[in-house]
């Protein structure tokens, strides 16, 4: 079952998510249970951190300007991508594939111009998703009894296939892989390879609620059976050793 937690008001800086999604389930009449999985958008919790700049105030370095005109991006912003930039991956056209000081490989640094309301404001990834998530896990958790599961999640395009999904950037109260190796198939065969990204799939399963258009940017997963216990989203990423597309 997914469910789209309504009625989430603006977010501004300081605002106390697991208090804020907690009451929101008591207005909506949503009860939460033991082994809930809560996955937010990570532009509120970005917005509740004070990671949104107005990239009009930046002044951009020689090398963003360089970058600017080849990518027909504006300087002032490829600036605000290069300070949560470890690495350029790639750049052809107006696409700057990087990595993220988290070690995230995404579009831009995650660095995004959506659901702001001016045109010049940009919107950075959480410094520790995995922290934010423990916090509002945490909250959540004491005030409402139960143990539930916090994803917070963000939408990454991928290199082999079209379109955009929702993947995890923070996680906390589980385990983010489901490890099948050594169990067997339907056919009594032993699993060699079988790794699961249950948290990526979760993340994805929501955003068929969250939609942007209709300000969901909560969703409550249940019925779900996942490994609980201390995952992180660091658990996700390929080390660059066992990465053949680096």
């Amino acid at each position: 079952m997914i469910l789209g937690l309504k009625g989430i008001p603006s977010i501004k800086q300081g605002d106390d998510l697991g208090k804020l999604i907690f009451d929101t389930c008591k207005k909506q009449k949503i009860k939460l249970l033991d082994n809930d999985i809560i996955v937010i958008a990570h532009k509120i919790v970005s917005k509740s951190e004070g990671r949104v700049f107005d990239y009009s105030n930046i002044q951009p370095s020689p090398f963003a300007k360089r970058i600017a005109k080849k990518s027909k991006k504006e300087a002032p912003h490829v600036e605000a991508i290069l300070s949560q930039t470890k690495s350029i991956l790639r750049m052809e056209g107006h696409h700057l594939i990087t990595e993220t000081r988290h070690g995230f490989i995404c579009a831009n640094s995650g660095v995004d111009t959506s659901n702001l309301k001016d045109e010049s404001t940009v919107c950075l990834l959480p410094k520790d998703p995995d922290h934010s998530a423990k916090t509002i896990k945490n909250k959540i958790q004491s005030l409402a009894g139960v143990e539930v599961a916090i994803i917070i999640s963000d939408t990454f395009g991928r290199p082999w296939r079209i379109g955009q999904v929702n993947m995890a950037i923070g996680i906390a109260g589980m385990n983010p892989l489901l490890d099948y190796r050594g169990g067997k198939d339907m056919y009594n065969r032993k699993l060699r390879f079988t790794l699961i990204a249950i948290a990526d799939e979760l993340a994805s399963a929501a955003e068929l609620v969250m939609k942007k258009s209709d300000g969901i940017p909560v969703a409550i997963l249940r019925g779900v059976q996942y490994m609980s216990g201390r995952g992180s989203v660091n658990d996700l990423i390929r080390p660059k050793e066992i990465d053949l597309f680096r």
